[in-house]
């Protein structure tokens, strides 16, 4: 069953918890919009002007540097949304989301939301919370690139994408990556991240494939992280 917009923002940080009438209202603002594989949804710099929430499909969320090295963040999938911030400051976008299948998107307007947010106060406590739960997210994005090494970083986010993203097998938790997108989401050389994952498939962690990573041993990643911070 597909999702509702309703739904959908029923689950996002910014909205939870509000009652059933308000989200109602948001939901009465948002369009439907269809993205074919590949496309590009917005780019890094374009005016923020929007929040989405996926309904069928998937989004990758990318930056690049101005030297043009790109490093994945996030992916997307249904029921998630993205793009809350633009709601609130109307900057440009600091990164890209681009479909990576299929995929139906709602689409609520910054100029649309500031109209309700006059009339709802409501709302205003949760767009503080959203706020300082998006600093401390790009704080531990900062502490982890600066302090953490190499193994650790690789250990925590194939752990992070198993959580959200991964699909239970028979062999394990399928992740639908590639070591080259693994190496982009941390800002890393694919050699860099290839090395320990070769490494861990001989102790039998994890096994490789084309497009994917099958994680087998959850502890034994969680023992990577584990024994890194007794280092410090």
């Amino acid at each position: 069953m597909a999702l509702t917009a309703q739904t959908i923002l029923e689950r996002t940080r910014l909205f939870r918890g509000l009652p059933a009438a308000t989200i109602q209202q948001i939901s009465a603002l948002s369009i439907r919009r269809s993205y074919s594989n590949g496309a590009i949804v917005f780019s890094q710099a374009d005016p923020g002007d929007a929040l989405y929430g996926v309904v069928t499909g998937k989004v990758r969320i990318s930056a690049s540097s101005p030297s043009g090295r790109e490093m994945f963040l996030n992916i997307m999938e249904p029921g998630d949304t993205f793009g809350e911030i633009a709601l609130l400051d109307g900057r440009r976008r600091t990164a890209t989301a681009s479909a990576i299948s299929p995929s139906e998107l709602i689409i609520i307007t910054r100029d649309h939301f500031l109209d309700l947010l006059k009339r709802e106060p409501e709302l205003v406590g949760h767009v503080i919370q959203l706020l300082c739960d998006r600093i401390r997210w790009t704080s531990g994005l900062a502490e982890e690139s600066a302090l953490l090494s190499v193994p650790e970083r690789l250990a925590r986010r194939l752990l992070s994408l198993g959580q959200l993203h991964g699909h239970e097998t028979p062999n394990g938790i399928e992740l639908s990556i590639s070591q080259e997108e693994v190496a982009r989401f941390l800002g890393l050389t694919r050699q860099a991240v290839n090395q320990y994952l070769q490494d861990w498939k001989i102790k039998g962690w994890l096994t490789l494939g084309r497009g994917k990573i099958v994680i087998i041993d959850v502890h034994a990643l969680r023992g990577v992280v584990a024994a890194v911070r007794r280092c410090f």
